[in-house]
């Protein structure tokens, strides 16, 4: 990596040493997600000032259940097809087979998924998106689209062709500035093609980058099923849990208040302003997963300690420095930026920032349970943390202001649980020394946003 591309990291990153070691291309794939995560506030703040508060609730919804279950079930498959792919590309063999099968299992994940979704097309019609099933329909067309592009992002992370990886991120990002903008300049007034941008631009992203895929893909020995499916099931589990805990006001809201779309429409809105931090952190988890990955290879207890040290404390400062203007402003922003009514105070924007900086903090030491093997643990906090927030949500009060401080509840009791998980995993061992084979290879990604 060249003198520029050290310096541009770290302007980026106080972890500039780390970021400098990635493989090159991954500022593209940087660049790919800022892009993205621009696209998502674009898209709702277009959406926001086209449509009427009960369509902009349904084009909430389905977002906000896209980016929970979605990357729950797809962005798992990304992660451990990256590591497969690059561990065979190091022992020289192809990785055809083991793309073959991953399609396998993720088709067989959509059937499931969509199969209950047409089984139940009624009921979350009526319940989610104000009795229309055109929605519903778009909302398994969405899912198919994430699914395809998590696949071909994960072979191409694996076979280190992170700039066509940065690519798909980017084109698909573009491609939603560019349809939102439109259909708003437009006077489109349809939830449907709002929702529509969801599917359209990330199959057009994957599709400009499947020539560098299929290049690179090679035939090989066959892989077995277990080694496809043996950490996915409890990633999988993970990554739907923490969804669910960053995701839920706005489907909680909906569910104890179906008849208050502004109060749905405007909670969206403050989870994506508050989540400002949580996007910008997505950008060094990469970063953070090489570094641990490299200490605990390197059996430098010293190091594993300090990193995450320091990680904690600048997601901790990334946290204040988003927080801080969000509970201020927060109440006045939504109503410029996304045309939101005045439903949303202060206290319930200075909860969602807290929650925030828990969330952040607990992705941190979920990585560093990650790099210690300990996936299961992972998933205990996790599962914890979802009945810290379901609780939460059930006791009697104001609704804003109860599913906000279920947020950082259940995120704050993630956090515990896996600060004394990796606290007692590490005092009794050190980190181990494959560690770093297994998960240095991951890709930088937001799907939180």
């Amino acid at each position: 990596m060249n003198h520029e591309g050290s310096t541009a990291t770290g302007r980026r990153s106080p972890l500039a040493k780390v970021l400098s070691a990635l493989p090159p291309g991954t500022q593209l794939v940087i660049g790919g997600t800022v892009l993205l995560g621009a696209a998502s506030y674009v898209h709702l703040m277009a959406a926001g000032y086209s449509l009427s508060k009960p369509d902009m609730a349904s084009v909430s919804l389905l977002w906000t259940i896209l980016m929970s279950v979605g990357l729950g079930l797809f962005f798992p498959v990304e992660q451990e097809l990256t590591r497969i792919v690059a561990a065979r590309v190091v022992g020289g063999q192809g990785v055809a087979p083991v793309l073959r099968r991953t399609l396998a299992i993720t088709v067989a994940m959509l059937v499931v998924l969509t199969g209950g979704m047409a089984i139940a097309v009624r009921p979350l019609a009526d319940t989610f998106f104000d009795g229309r099933t055109d929605m519903v329909l778009a909302l398994a067309a969405a899912f198919v689209a994430m699914a395809a592009g998590n696949v071909t992002r994960g072979v191409l992370a694996g076979l280190g062709r992170f700039g066509a990886y940065g690519t798909q991120l980017a084109v698909d990002g573009a491609l939603r500035i560019a349809i939102a903008v439109g259909c708003a300049l437009g006077h489109v007034r349809s939830p449907l093609l709002f929702a529509l941008i969801l599917t359209a631009a990330p199959l057009v992203a994957v599709l400009i980058t499947l020539r560098p895929l299929l290049s690179g893909v090679r035939k090989g020995p066959q892989v077995a099923w277990s080694a496809l499916t043996s950490g996915l099931a409890p990633l999988v589990a993970s990554t739907l849990l923490s969804q669910v805990v960053v995701n839920a006001a706005v489907v909680s809201t909906q569910l104890l208040a179906p008849d208050n779309a502004a109060l749905v429409a405007g909670l969206l809105n403050a989870v994506v302003l508050a989540r400002v931090p949580l996007f910008v952190f997505g950008s060094l988890q990469a970063s953070l997963l090489a570094g641990l990955s490299s200490s605990a290879a390197a059996g430098d207890r010293s190091g594993f300690s300090k990193l995450l040290a320091r990680t904690c404390m600048v997601v901790t400062v990334l946290g204040l420095a988003g927080g801080i203007p969000a509970t201020i402003l927060g109440p006045w922003l939504i109503q410029v930026l996304f045309k939101a009514d005045d439903v949303l105070g202060s206290l319930d924007f200075l909860w969602m920032s807290a929650g925030t900086i828990c969330y952040m903090l607990a992705m941190v030491l979920g990585q560093a349970l990650l790099v210690l093997h300990r996936h299961r643990l992972q998933l205990l906090g996790w599962a914890l943390g979802t009945v810290a927030l379901i609780v939460t949500t059930l006791v009697p009060g104001p609704i804003a202001t109860k599913v906000c401080l279920a947020y950082t509840l259940g995120s704050l009791t993630a956090v515990v649980c896996m600060f004394a998980a990796v606290r007692l995993t590490f005092l009794r061992e050190p980190p181990a020394a494959q560690s770093g084979a297994d998960q240095s290879t991951r890709p930088s990604l937001v799907d939180t946003v």
